[in-house]
């Protein structure tokens, strides 16, 4: 009977031969991570990248800018990425956060110590497990996984946990069974992310052409 290492591994292995390398998270600074992470809640990238492009044509793509300019102002331009009022006034927080926290500085933030990170992040109106982890792995390049709905739609369809199996379980079945390995960490991120989107869909699940179809 393998291991749930090897499982892990074994699945890892299968859709990376598959896909090839995803290059994730895109952003050209840990600031536009940061900002794609709450932009991202609840919607699919290219709305997140048209939202982002809007904020970068217009010159708004800082902390300084954002924190000036007006929170119906902010929501207008990241429209294409949906909920933008609420994902205004949560990118908002987090920016106080920085501003009144760090001096304005993100690298500050950032240059916590895991644990701290994450609990500075929770503590943000708006920033959930899944948003604070993307912040930590992508922007920060701490060495903690991101679980989201394809993670644990997909290891629950190849019997690798339950159904009640919570964010904090299913996270810790990847860390206590991988290399604390940053790279590693986002690739299969990225990769179940691409699976889920591709082939392990909530209806209508295309299981026959899937890459994992038998695993």
């Amino acid at each position: 009977m393998p291991t749930q290492a090897e499982r892990l591994e074994h699945l890892y292995h299968v859709v990376s031969e598959y896909f090839g390398p995803q290059d994730w998270w895109p952003g050209e600074s840990p600031f536009e991570v940061v900002v794609g992470a709450i932009l991202t809640q609840n919607t699919n990238w290219k709305n997140v990248e048209k939202a982002i492009t809007n904020l970068k044509d217009a010159g708004l793509l800082s902390l300084p800018a954002l924190l000036e300019l007006p929170q119906a102002l902010l929501a207008e331009y990241i429209r294409p990425a949906g909920y933008y009022n609420v994902k205004a006034a949560r990118l908002r927080n987090l920016l106080t956060l920085i501003e009144e926290q760090h001096d304005g500085s993100l690298e500050a933030l950032l240059a916590l110590p895991l644990e701290e990170l994450r609990r500075q992040l929770l503590g943000v109106k708006g920033i959930g497990p899944e948003t604070a982890d993307s912040i930590a792995l992508y922007a920060a390049g701490k060495p903690v996984f991101v679980v989201d709905t394809y993670t644990h739609r997909i290891l629950l369809r190849h019997n690798l946990i339950d159904e009640d199996t919570d964010y904090h379980a299913l996270q810790e079945l990847f860390m206590d069974n991988l290399p604390a390995d940053v790279d590693l960490y986002g690739e299969f991120h990225a990769l179940l992310v691409r699976t889920g989107n591709q082939f392990c869909r909530k209806t209508n699940p295309h299981c026959e052409s899937c890459p994992l179809n038998g695993v």
